[in-house]
């Protein structure tokens, strides 16, 4: 006797095989991509309790100085002898509207090193100069439970 065979009814269980594979590839796009889009040089930036939000540094176009803590000075990602950086910041700035120079330091950089750039940036004509910081996180005030 022949048996009918009958398809097999509706699956109701979710494959979640591609989404893991969707966010997998995602994770490693963001993760190769992400160092990419920083721009200059990585330095640990001093730390201070009240820093003023200097918004334009992040701005494509914005002039920043970076000084390592082996003293080496970068103008954007290009590293600059500090002989030259009066003429190569006076290059920059000449076409602009705000002329404002961004310096950000290593905290262990040598005090001579940070003057000195900002005495070049000064000598080319510069009168707003922006040290960039970085702002101290406090613990919120301790509640009433904590108190006690």
């Amino acid at each position: 006797m022949a048996r009918k065979t009958q398809p097999p009814g509706a699956v109701s269980e979710i494959n979640v095989t591609p989404l893991v594979d969707v966010m997998l590839v995602l994770l490693i796009i963001f993760m190769v991509i992400t160092p990419m889009l920083q721009k200059g040089v990585s330095v640990d930036l001093a730390r201070v309790y009240n820093p003023r939000l200097m918004a334009p540094a992040d701005k494509e176009d914005a002039t920043v100085l970076a000084i390592t803590r082996d003293g080496k000075v970068y103008l954007g990602a290009d590293a600059i002898n500090i002989d030259k950086i009066t003429a190569q910041v006076k290059d920059r700035v000449a076409d602009k509207l705000d002329k404002t120079v961004y310096i950000k330091s290593d905290a262990r950089a040598k005090y001579g090193d940070v003057v000195t750039v900002v005495d070049a940036v000064r000598a080319a004509g510069v009168d707003s100069v922006g040290l960039l910081a970085e702002k101290i996180q406090t613990r919120a005030a301790a509640t009433p439970a904590e108190a006690q």
